[in-house]
């Protein structure tokens, strides 16, 4: 893999540096390193060494970069960005040395200083420029590696605008993300396969303990009790599901992960939980029953669209008793000015996927059925929760390359740190917010006054 050929690839630009150089300068090309100088301001965070000999940078930067060769110019020359750079990464054309693949947090305080060192040339210089790539043939538009997702544009000319969060095409793109195979996703989550942020009782508490904190603080803000029912929406391997099901509630999980539900299933039964825990490969939309004691929907909204915001709500509400309540725990933005998620996100992570403010997804909560009791922000647990699963993949990562290939075990270990950095940095937070049913008086039935859970 391309991060342990760092060394033979420098041993071998060595011997190609001196007949390259040379025919640059005959025809007048810039090299890879003129080209870096050419747009950025120094210094940069990164000491950069290209195919062709050349180099630039702090020689004692924290972190190497290796342009290997033209492939990698290309896809940064034709998607410029975090996509371009992205794509040479996962296919090995741009080696980063400093930083492990399956937890290259540090990188990301690097990129946000390099992007902030990038300036505009001269027209002359561009001009240069562009004839360089040009005679390097780097100005082609390059295969994209095969695990990314069309854009969302051109799935809007194929289908037609109105496909968007249509069963259909939410199924794929769950499909896309989740049904990477679960023996994967066992390398770096926990034993009960729960991919959500976890509830640490202290800083130091194993990912396993925060995980079943979690679910025990969701259980209680929902005021479970044995005899009760739980909906579980977007449950994924059902960790939520066997939870409650072992303090004695009747629950039905659903998942548009055929994989999940397999396992989930799988899990109940080996578990013998099968009286009071079901999981079915259903979308949450066609679920049929209602008077259901409590909902629990947990990292689903990211998904469901914020144009789509009043159905759901509204369809959930309808399937809660009146006293009923609903946890809603996710991912937002600290804010809630629109945006879009950005390319990489769009194409690699979570096609569709949508994030918006706290106040955004209460609004909707609000005016649509419910009165919000509570909210919180858990974004430093989630911060924990993502430097552990990175710390699995590192420990795990010949086999996780071994099981999805390099290329996919990459995208996990990039995106994973890049959120472990985002909580850090306030880029996203997650929030629970918490709503009761209330009846046609006003009334919250038997739900007290003040907050009855334990932190």
């Amino acid at each position: 893999c391309g991060h342990y050929l760092w060394p033979h690839f420098k041993k071998m630009h060595k011997k190609r540096k001196q007949s390259i150089m040379s025919n640059a300068v005959a025809q007048d090309l810039m090299t890879i390193a003129d080209i870096v100088e050419a747009t950025t301001t120094a210094p940069i965070p990164f000491h950069i060494t290209a195919f062709d000999g050349s180099f630039t940078g702090p020689e004692d930067a924290p972190y190497q970069l290796f342009v290997a060769n033209t492939d990698a110019v290309s896809y940064i020359a034709t998607a410029p960005g975090d996509l371009g750079l992205a794509r040479a990464y996962l296919m090995g054309d741009l080696i980063v040395e400093g930083e492990h693949p399956g937890h290259p947090y540090g990188i990301f305080d690097a990129l946000k200083e390099f992007y902030r060192c990038f300036k505009r040339p001269d027209a002359s210089t561009t001009l240069q420029i562009m004839w360089t790539l040009r005679k390097m043939n780097a100005l082609k538009f390059q295969e994209i590696p095969p695990m990314e997702q069309a854009p969302a544009w051109r799935k809007a000319l194929i289908n037609g605008l109105a496909s968007r969060h249509s069963k259909s095409r939410d199924k794929k793109a769950i499909s896309y993300h989740y049904d990477v195979g679960n023996e994967f996703y066992s390398l770096f989550l926990d034993d009960s396969m729960t991919y959500t942020c976890a509830y640490y009782p202290t800083p130091e508490s194993s990912l396993e303990e925060a995980q079943e904190n979690k679910y025990r603080l969701i259980f209680e803000k929902l005021r479970l009790k044995e005899g009760d029912r739980l909906l579980d929406v977007g449950c994924g391997w059902g960790g939520m599901v066997r939870y409650a099901a072992k303090h004695g509630v009747k629950a039905i999980g659903v998942t548009l992960s055929e994989q999940q539900y397999e396992w989930g299933q799988a899990e109940i039964k080996r578990q013998g939980l099968e009286d009071l825990a079901e999981i079915r490969f259903m979308d949450y939309r066609d679920v049929p029953e209602t008077g259901f004691d409590a909902i629990s929907a947990i990292g689903i909204i990211e998904h469901i669209g914020v144009n789509n915001y009043p159905d759901y709500f509204e369809l959930l509400s309808s399937k809660l008793k009146t006293g009923g309540l609903m946890l809603n725990h996710s991912i937002t933005y600290p804010d809630n000015r629109p945006r879009h998620a950005g390319a990489f996100i769009d194409r690699y992570i979570f096609p569709d996927g949508e994030l918006t403010g706290s106040g955004t997804l209460i609004k909707h909560m609000q005016d649509n059925g419910f009165e919000v009791l509570h909210e919180e922000n858990l974004r430093f647990d989630y911060q924990r929760t993502l430097h552990a699963w990175c710390e699995n993949l590192k420990e795990n990562w010949e086999e996780a390359v071994e099981l999805a290939g390099e290329p996919t075990a990459r995208l996990f270990g990039l995106y994973m740190a890049g959120s472990e950095w985002g909580f850090a940095h306030n880029i996203v937070q997650l929030h629970q917010v918490l709503g009761v049913k209330l009846d046609e008086q006003g009334s919250r039935g038997e739900v007290p006054e003040r907050m009855w859970w334990t932190i």
